[in-house]
């Protein structure tokens, strides 16, 4: 069997052949432009990541980068099954919903003194005391606790086979980002986010590449070295971006996949139009930078230092901040350890 392509080769193809969800090109020119506007902003850097962040412990403290590392090995399916039953934490004095429920529930374990970040503790804790951190305030519990339990020790056990932290872990791969995500996803399975689609085996390795940039984004914070071959990675392919990129009118979906969405119907990991949705959202993406690199090349006789890194540290707060404006727009539902 043929290697898997990579994320940004998988987007191209599903773009090339997708059924159900288009790539737009004018909506593409016109995030490009929304984007050009802001390319001197703090929106529009790597220190979005803090602004997406903001319950990380501080970024100079030698706990960020494996609370990092344990936020994002469990970043996966926070979607209620109806808004009236949400999990939700409460964290210094303010409730949280959604992603950051489990950003709240880390940062409580650690006031409360429970070592969450150590990876001598996760790789075996149990259960029990993993469903104690992650309680919620209410009686819906945050989804896919077993799952998430699986994957956690899992990747604690990874860590204690390569020094016992991720930092000593990730210094396997250099300074190179694309080298970070193959060997992330070659070591933990639970970060293997893959597909098959038109007999070929697609890559999106969502949670992989947001981790090499979460990452990133703490060195960045830190005033560290800077982490090489950004470039290569693409836009974290989940629910939430998709459904800014449909309001923004760079992605399209057909009439018949919009009415699947709007009845609730789940998509299964790896069903032709959870694919399409997600590949195309990466080409989507990419489409933009490059339009984006060109108006800065262009307009400003400068080297464009925008990646899709950067692009999507944008779009899922957009995305977040105009839930209401974007509410006619469903998102997809899909159950998965992958985003």
């Amino acid at each position: 069997m043929e290697p898997p392509l990579s994320p940004r080769e998988s987007g191209r193809f599903v773009a090339e052949h997708s059924l159900d969800v288009r790539v737009e090109e004018e909506g593409v020119e016109q995030v490009a432009e929304m984007l050009y506007r802001l390319r001197n902003s703090e929106e529009l850097s790597a220190d979005g990541w803090r602004k997406a962040n903001p319950l990380a412990p501080d970024p100079t403290s030698d706990q960020a980068i494996n609370w990092v590392f344990v936020v994002d090995t469990m970043n996966f399916s926070f979607w209620p099954d109806s808004d009236s039953q949400q999990c939700e934490v409460t964290y210094r004095g303010r409730t949280y919903t959604g992603y950051m429920t489990l950003c709240a529930a880390i940062s409580r374990a650690m006031d409360e003194g429970v070592p969450i970040t150590d990876p001598q503790f996760f790789s075996h804790v149990s259960l029990e005391q993993l469903r104690h951190v992650l309680r919620s305030d209410n009686d819906t519990p945050m989804p896919m606790i077993l799952q998430r339990h699986q994957v956690l020790t899992e990747a604690g056990r990874v860590l204690m086979e390569h020094g016992g932290s991720f930092r000593s872990f990730i210094s396997q791969a250099g300074n190179d980002a694309q080298r970070m995500v193959e060997l992330i996803t070659e070591r933990i399975p639970s970060y293997r986010d893959q597909a098959v689609y038109q007999g070929r085996v697609l890559s999106f390795h969502k949670r992989a590449q947001i981790l090499v940039s979460d990452l990133w984004g703490v060195m960045a914070a830190r005033g560290e070295g800077d982490i090489s071959n950004m470039d290569s990675l693409t836009m974290f392919a989940d629910y939430r971006v998709p459904q800014a990129l449909v309001y923004l009118g760079a992605l399209k979906y057909s009439d018949q996949l919009m009415e699947t969405l709007k009845r609730g119907e789940l998509l299964p990991s790896g069903d032709r139009r959870e694919v399409e949705i997600r590949g195309c959202s990466i080409w989507a993406v990419e489409r933009i930078k490059l339009h984006l690199c060109r108006l800065v090349q262009e307009r400003d006789k400068q080297k464009c230092p925008i990646n899709s890194v950067i692009i999507d540290f944008y779009l899922w707060p957009y995305a977040k901040q105009h839930h209401q404006q974007m509410a006619h727009i469903p998102i997809h539902h899909t159950r998965c350890i992958y985003y």
